[in-house]
């Protein structure tokens, strides 16, 4: 959200109350809709029967990074980037306190948790924004086992330091395996060419430089400078030649000098040290703004078992392609010696990676080791089906709700709809509905547009998520009931895509 859209709020008169923004806006004067704060949602957090309650201090500030040689001046959740893991079991209640020692405002969304709606950190939405110096209680039950993390749901901030894993663990868990990596990939440039604010004053400063012609992929008729793999001088922070057959032609447009593994550079990579045998459990996580990554580990097949934190049917794969947002959970059996798990900058100059070793002896893999698993089998949402006990039971759909995904670089006017994000255009539903969203890109660029506060169910295959890649010119439907109220944010995950305009809200009626 943009800082007119915030100060929007303000002058609408949106009534605070028990940290809880109320807002009356809808698609109809007549229609009202259920509250964050109201009783609804509190019968809702009541349903999930919370238990021990785990408490943790979130301080957010500027400090500095080191990314494994480049350091680096950025905002962090404490003093490591990643920020620390929050791990609790299912059914705890996460009692978690910002401190906000930023020289903004900020709020912490809570990805992929179908939490109470009070809790989900969108400003002017479901709370007003934590304003520099003060502080913010968010106290939620974690209902589902599973792959999470957190990042701030304001402007550009995602695309600084802040951002930490959150994983929900399973007391009954049924997968056998000896030990867990966490893996959170990242595009990074903040305080190295510029800042993310500095990225979306470029783009969207390039709205309306066009030409009658065609354009390069997704710009549209934009007068661009020759294609190169780099930014250049006039245009620091943006790409021209990022281009991929996977994300249907063009990859992304902003330029990062490096690309991060747990807050490392490739060439001075974290290692993860096993003996041969184990079976590890790798979370992975794409904390990017504006990057899809392929990832593999050299040597080796991943099992994927998990996909945005629900469990599909166990099936082999050379790589996995992950979108802004996403998260695969995969086993695997290590091999003698030392092997490179490489997250390639999808359609970019670059990549991310990290060491696996289970012989000292054996010799480091190069820094530029791109794994043949990168090229092979590469498995999609159509090869994945979600475990028995999570499948969405058959139905017939309530309401189907078409969101047409819109814009050009050209003008840098990413909408839902062809309507740029308003708070004052909410979509109806209702609890108990089963709802379908039908994402038709109309678009040269590809989306991962996330729902917060619930998991979809693609219909082609009932997979399970809240985050997925819309390619361009595609239409994807997906599924899910409506049993969790209060007013929720679709959006693109791309944060400058979302910036721009590409999100809208959804609301139950009261």
């Amino acid at each position: 959200m943009t800082s007119i859209d915030r100060r929007f709020f303000l002058r609408a008169g949106v009534a605070a109350v028990g940290g809880a923004v109320l807002s009356a806006c809808s698609t109809s004067e007549s229609t009202t809709f259920v509250q964050p704060g109201g009783a609804q949602v509190r019968a809702a957090e009541a349903a999930r029967r919370p238990g021990s309650v785990r408490e943790f201090r979130l301080l957010a500030h500027e400090g500095r990074a080191d990314l494994g040689g480049p350091t680096v001046r950025t905002w962090l959740y404490g003093d490591r980037l990643p920020g620390q893991v929050i791990r609790v079991a299912n059914g705890e209640v996460v009692r978690a306190r910002l401190v906000n020692r930023l020289p903004k405002e900020t709020t912490v969304h809570w990805h992929g948790l179908a939490l109470r709606n009070d809790a989900d950190g969108v400003p002017g939405v479901t709370q007003q924004p934590v304003p520099s110096g003060g502080e913010h209680l968010y106290e939620f039950t974690a209902a589902h086992p599973g792959t999470y993390w957190f990042h701030p749901h304001h402007g550009t901030q995602l695309d600084c330091g802040l951002y930490a894993p959150l994983i929900v663990e399973d007391p009954a868990e049924p997968l056998g395996y000896d030990e867990e990596w966490v893996v959170v990939l990242d595009d990074w440039m903040d305080g190295v060419t510029g800042t993310p604010d500095d990225v979306l004053a470029e783009l969207t400063a390039m709205a309306g430089m066009t030409t009658g012609g065609g354009g390069h992929d997704g710009h549209g008729g934009m007068a661009m400078p020759t294609p190169t793999p780099t930014a250049s001088a006039k245009w620091p922070h943006m790409m021209m030649n990022a281009e991929s057959d996977l994300l249907g032609g063009d990859a992304g447009d902003v330029y990062y000098p490096h690309f991060l593994i747990n807050g490392r550079v490739a060439a001075a990579p974290e290692t993860f040290t096993a003996k041969p045998g184990v079976r590890v459990r790798i979370r992975l996580i794409n904390a990017g703004g504006d990057t899809a990554f392929r990832v593999a580990l050299g040597g080796h097949r991943l099992t994927v078992t998990h996909a945005d934190g629900f469990p599909v049917e166990p099936v082999e794969t050379d790589a996995l392609l992950l979108g802004m947002g996403e998260r695969y959970d995969v086993l695997v059996t290590l091999k003698d010696g030392a092997f490179p798990l490489v997250a390639l900058a999808e359609g970019k100059r670059g990549l991310a990676r990290a060491l696996v070793r289970t012989a000292k002896s054996a010799r480091t893999p190069q820094a530029d080791a791109r794994p043949d698993e990168l090229n092979s089998r590469i498995v999609g949402y159509d090869q994945l089906k979600p475990a028995q006990d999570v499948r969405l039971p058959q139905r017939a759909a309530d309401r189907t709700i078409t969101l047409n995904l819109t814009g050009t670089m050209a003008k840098y006017d990413w909408a839902i709809n062809g309507r740029k994000y308003d708070p004052k255009i909410i979509e109806p539903i209702r609890s108990g509905e089963r709802v379908r969203l039908s994402f038709v890109n109309q678009s040269l660029m590809w989306h991962p547009m996330h729902l917060h506060g619930h998991t979809f169910a693609l219909a082609r295959t009932g997979l399970r998520k809240d985050t997925a890649i819309v390619l361009p010119g595609a239409t994807l439907d997906v599924d899910f009931d409506a049993d969790n109220p209060g007013l929720w944010m679709i959006h693109c995950h791309n944060v400058y895509h979302a910036e721009a305009g590409m999100m809208s809200l959804l609301g139950y009626q009261a």
